[in-house]
């Protein structure tokens, strides 16, 4: 038996289910990007308002490119879906209900999308689809026009592909409509993640129609969001673990997250909101001192953990925080190396880095280095380059910093420290293979991987001082492997 609103009374007395009249939910928020994060995180938020204060918005789940059976599973259970808490060897379960209706381009056809998006009561498109769906080049800070899913929206404007198409053509059907258009919101981990949206929608917008553009300008709100929630990647054992929690019923749509959770948002929406403080989450006038807050102290310890851990054998973090070096390390890279550099005011961080290095500990989340390894091109450069560049202009000591970046640099050479062949996942994986094909093991590699300008800028290949310590960095990760690198490194913390 799979989860459903027929199922919903078998369910074990734990479990936390909608105590709410579902009927009663009104479609108010399109959410492009219905994966695991959003699941564990904007709809948990949406569901206590929902229970707790009556709240009536409800959530139309699209996916534009993959997640097929994301959707189709939605549909076959009445839009439910569970969310577990894992706290060590404790679990909780909620079933969330908030979904009213789901769509997918491939599927539904993206007519019917449009259509959805042009409901005169959508009042906010949200969206979680990673970097690479904005189609955003850092380098020109505007949209990628050699991406050939943003060629085919150029050519195709109304039959668009990707998002920054879709948010076009949907604010394109409202102008002409006479309707108030949407505040769009990004909910991905990017700094300024809404200025990044603004920017590939206005640029796109242009390229289609100049008072398009300007009307989108004028009229729509692109408030930026900082996320916090660590959600592993959804495995097998994770199933089954859930269908336990729910007493043997299925939900293939379930995830699983820590207990933690955070939101902070930018308070500037055009056609209102949900009440989102009340379910805990924190309205500011600007999000970019907690965005730097955690892309660097949090998202930037993950990935040094991430590619050294992974070349040193450890396939979880909870596994690197069993080494008291890496734990070391972890705690020294946030307070010394990537705080130092923060404008964020009124937190404690020696607080805010115990805190992460206790959710790290949480050996039931199993969140695998190999996850947060991936797309090392887009997410390098806010996590570790732009707390560099902050030490190279002030003098200040990185070494640890720049042993993840080396640790980048040895991940992606394609093997790991016991001569295991490593798969890089990454946007720029083609052209990495080629440059690490063409190297030898040694300063070569690194300038070869540093010609990557799009990731390391024009200014850091050409700094020496930075070059001569990650070369140091990576000839010690060959020579002697992440584990005795990491113990030599600290050692002097």
């Amino acid at each position: 038996m799979k989860l459903s609103n027929k199922t919903l009374s078998q369910l074990p007395k734990g479990v936390v289910v909608p105590t709410y009249d579902r009927s009663h939910l009104k479609i108010k928020i399109v959410h492009l990007g219905f994966g695991a994060f959003h699941r564990a995180h904007q709809a948990v938020f949406a569901d206590i308002l929902a229970s707790e204060h009556k709240s009536d918005w409800g959530y139309c789940e699209v996916n534009l490119i993959g997640g097929e059976k994301q959707i189709e599973d939605l549909k076959q259970q009445d839009f439910l879906f569970s969310v577990c808490e894992m706290s060590y060897d404790d679990w909780s379960t909620r079933v969330v209900g908030v979904a009213k209706e789901a769509l997918h381009a491939d599927i539904d056809g993206i007519d019917k999308i449009l259509a959805v998006m042009t409901r005169p009561e959508i009042a906010i498109v949200s969206m979680t689809v990673t970097e690479k769906g904005y189609c955003y080049l850092p380098a020109t800070a505007s949209i990628d026009t050699d991406n050939k899913l943003i060629k085919h929206d150029i050519e195709n404007p109304t039959k668009p592909k990707t998002l920054p198409g879709v948010i076009v053509e949907a604010l394109r059907l409202r102008k002409e409509k006479g309707l108030k258009p949407f505040t769009v919101m990004s909910c991905d981990n990017m700094p300024e993640n809404g200025h990044v949206t603004r920017n590939v929608v206005l640029a796109l917008a242009k390229l289609r129609d100049a008072n398009l553009a300007n009307w989108i300008d004028q009229n729509v709100t692109f408030p930026s969001t900082m996320v916090d929630r660590i959600v592993p990647a959804v495995t097998p054992e994770t199933m089954d673990k859930i269908q336990k929690q729910l007493g043997g019923i299925e939900d293939p749509a379930g995830v699983a997250g820590e207990p933690f959770k955070q939101w902070v948002i930018e308070d500037k929406f055009v056609n209102g909101r949900p009440e989102w403080q009340k379910a805990g989450a924190e309205l500011v006038d600007d999000v970019l001192p907690y965005e730097e807050m955690k892309l660097r102290m949090l998202n930037g310890s993950h990935s040094f953990l991430a590619y050294l851990g992974y070349l040193a054998g450890y396939l979880h973090i909870d596994e690197c925080m069993q080494d008291p070096n890496y734990v070391k390390a972890a705690r020294h890279l946030m307070l010394q190396e990537q705080a130092t550099t923060l404008r964020v005011q009124g937190v404690d961080l020696q607080a805010y880095a115990d805190s992460l290095i206790e959710r790290y500990r949480n050996t039931g989340l199993k969140h695998r280095t190999w996850q947060i390894a991936m797309d090392g091109t887009l997410k390098l450069p806010q996590r570790m380059l732009d707390s560099i560049r902050f030490h190279l202009a002030n003098n200040t000591p990185f070494d640890c910093l720049a042993l993840g970046v080396a640790g980048w640099m040895r991940y992606v050479s394609g093997t790991d420290d016991a001569c295991k062949a490593i798969e890089v996942s990454d946007p720029s994986a083609d052209k990495i293979k080629q440059l690490v094909a063409t190297s030898k093991d040694n300063e070569d590699r690194v300038t070869a991987l540093l010609s990557l300008t799009h990731v390391f800028g024009e200014d850091l290949p050409k700094n020496q001082f930075f070059i001569d310590k990650v070369t140091k960095a990576y000839l010690s990760l060959r020579d002697l492997g992440a584990k005795q690198t990491v113990q030599q490194l600290a050692k002097n913390f």
